[in-house]
């Protein structure tokens, strides 16, 4: 994919993940891998209005070369990169139900999201509580590292969601679905509710791949 078109996907899916409630305001923010760099949507932006051409691109190194200045959680975008090689994109939402449980008081910090449904085992897979660090604070970036690259996705303490995959659709599918899960295992708080089995979880790791 050129890297012209991956500028458009950014800015065509970070409007609808915008016009669907996902994020608000200038929360949030998009990064996806180029082969000399990073892309990422840029700092104080809405992800309803994009322009391609002003998306912030860094070099391997993490230096602005081109477009508006880049995301202050930059930090955490190459955290992923960093400790997970096969990541193609990373997504950072502030998206209501994930950023609730990650404000409650007794949301499990090595199990956030468990396996209610067998699309959160495929597309997200295990989501760990990170503590807190203010945004834009590079500490963040340690505490993402500091997990070795076991998760794809964790939970940022009273922040919100971050979710990395192979590419840049895949992390925005990956997001949603932790979200729509997070909105299900609100909503059920307080109900007897069934969680899939070890083994049930085992056969979609085993038939689907782990996230």
């Amino acid at each position: 994919m050129t890297e012209t078109r991956l500028r458009d996907d950014i800015a065509r899916l970070s409007r609808s993940l915008f016009e669907r409630g996902f994020s608000v305001g200038s929360a949030g923010n998009i990064s996806a891998a180029v082969d000399d760099g990073l892309l990422i949507t840029p700092t104080n932006s809405c992800l309803g209005f994009l322009d391609p051409a002003r998306i912030s691109k860094l070099d391997r190194d993490g230096r602005h070369i081109f477009g508006d200045a880049p995301s202050k959680e930059i930090f955490l975008h190459r955290a992923f990169y960093k400790t997970r090689p096969e990541t193609g994109a990373v997504v950072h939402l502030h998206s209501t139900f994930a950023t609730a449980l990650s404000c409650l008081a007794d949301t499990d910090p090595e199990d956030c999201i468990p396996p209610l449904t067998p699309y959160v085992v495929m597309r997200v897979g295990k989501v760990r509580l990170v503590p807190y660090a203010r945004p834009g604070d590079p500490r963040a970036g340690d505490l993402i590292r500091a997990l070795e690259g076991r998760y794809a996705a964790v939970l940022l303490a009273n922040h919100g969601p971050v979710v990395s995959a192979r590419d840049l659709h895949a992390a925005v599918y990956a997001a949603e679905e932790l979200e729509e899960t997070a909105k299900l295992l609100v909503s059920l708080r307080g109900l007897p509710t069934r969680m899939l089995s070890v083994d049930q979880v085992n056969e979609l790791t085993r038939v689907f791949g782990g996230s």
